[in-house]
């Protein structure tokens, strides 16, 4: 068969049952490897869909600008598509995502524009704001916005879904995969249910991700958000394309659980795919080991390929580094505030304390940074060269209350976070929190890692 452009080559990826992995499963576990896609992703179903639909309701003329936050596997499908179409593509990503995917996407003529992981969504300088910044500063340009352009469901619910359902013979009993976007779980599963509505789906998240705590108690806690290694799956927001209702349960996976079953899923399943498909697998494979039956069948999407992640998952020093394998052991947060004899007390100032009352609790324990606190809750923190310099500005500070001179909150942190994740944590922002088992707070310094380290 001849296409007319690489873009007609999208869908009708394989199927592939696991062998190895699977083997004390009751029931059948298969795998559908979306990495057979031309960009290398599945993310190329609904880049393309985003597209049409646009220049369908005239939103997308043409000459224009493509612009989108991405972990990259959509940036990839975009660029594809506007290859085929004669579009510019701009793209934002976090400064978590592996060289080797800003690479591929320069690599097809596209403009990144990397940002900083560790703000929040709503910062000017996150890849969400940059990108719609750009949008409004660029004439003629589009921002497709996987999170909440519904076209992200819809091309799913066109595509995989029936493939799925085809490729099963209508067999299938249950759907995992992991969510981002929401798009490939939801716009799938919708497929799915509507045929058979005894399909139970399993949404695999992320520690430091938002959505398993939110389906199972609709509290957006954001206690639940924080830095996370793992790229593609997770969110700190709720994506519209994210429908809760269409997803029966979640299950969350670490990023060391995720990254040794990626490796497995090559070594033991010639499946070179990427670090989220290791967290669909494991967490698929953790649910269905209590609850898959004989006679059941359940599908897992694999979303990519591994070329993205040979820096990282398939790189053993990277591993190593992050105490991912086994061979060498790491110290982490909680092995550090273990060390503290079960003393969890952490000093804290209020926001009505008066900035002389502060400066005096750091003078006398000797500490150059603190949380601001207020019922049970940090909602700010103060540092000693900030501080001093704001009331060199303003000498009448010193007379005021902390809230006139706090800074933002610091960032929380997995217990599980290695050393290295904390020292990277503290050089970009300051100390940094954990929450015990407990839920009690515990501060990490510099000088806690530093320690830990010649232990």
């Amino acid at each position: 068969m001849i296409y007319n452009s690489i873009i007609d080559t999208i869908g009708n990826t394989p199927m592939v049952r696991l062998n190895k992995l699977a083997k004390d499963i009751k029931g059948e576990v298969l795998v559908k490897v979306e990495y057979f896609n031309p960009g290398n992703s599945m993310k190329d179903r609904m880049a393309i869909k985003m597209v049409e639909d646009a220049e369908k309701a005239g939103i997308l003329k043409p000459g224009g600008t493509l612009i989108e936050g991405t972990s990259g596997n959509t940036g990839m499908g975009l660029a594809l598509a506007a290859i085929a179409k004669g579009y510019k593509c701009i793209f934002t990503m976090a400064d978590k995502q592996s060289k080797e995917k800003i690479d591929i996407l320069r690599a097809v003529g596209a403009e990144v524009v990397v940002c900083p992981t560790n703000v929040s969504p709503d910062d000017p300088r996150s890849y969400y704001s940059v990108a719609r910044k750009l949008n409004a500063d660029i004439p003629n340009s589009f921002y497709p916005n996987q999170y909440d352009n519904l076209s992200n469901t819809a091309a799913h619910y066109e595509t995989t879904g029936p493939e799925i359902w085809n490729d099963t013979d209508g067999k299938i009993t249950h759907y995992a995969a992991g969510v981002g976007t929401g798009g490939s779980m939801c716009g799938t599963a919708k497929f799915l249910k509507e045929q058979n509505p005894n399909v139970v789906t399993v949404g695999i998240d992320t520690y430091g991700s938002v959505f398993k705590k939110y389906k199972e108690t609709g509290i957006f806690d954001e206690k639940e958000v924080y830095p996370y290694l793992t790229e593609g799956i997770g969110e700190d927001i709720l994506p519209k394309n994210v429908d809760f209702s269409l997803i029966d349960h979640f299950i969350k996976v670490t990023d060391k659980d995720a990254a040794v079953m990626t490796r497995r899923l090559a070594r033991e399943e010639g499946l070179f795919v990427g670090w989220s498909c290791g967290s669909a697998v494991h967490g698929a494979l953790e649910w269905a080991k209590e609850n898959l039956k004989e006679g059941d069948q359940m599908v897992i999407i694999l979303p990519d390929h591994g070329t993205r992640y040979l820096g990282k998952v398939y790189n053993d020093e990277w591993m190593r580094n992050h105490g991912f394998l086994e061979d060498k052991t790491y110290s982490t947060a909680r092995d550090i505030i273990s060390q503290r004899n079960g003393s969890y007390a952490i000093l804290a100032v209020k926001k009505t304390d008066s900035v002389k009352e502060a400066i005096a609790l750091m003078n006398g324990k000797s500490i150059s940074q603190i949380p601001v606190m207020e019922n049970g809750e940090v909602v700010g923190s103060l540092t000693d060269n900030k501080l001093l310099s704001k009331i060199i500005d303003n000498p009448g500070l010193k007379d005021g209350k902390v809230a006139d001179v706090m800074e933002g909150s610091m960032k929380f942190v997995a217990l599980d976070s290695t050393l290295d994740v904390l020292s990277s944590m503290v050089e970009k922002e300051k100390a940094v929190l954990v929450r015990d088992t407990l839920d009690n707070i515990h501060i990490i310094t510099k000088h806690d890692i530093l320690e830990a380290f010649t232990k």
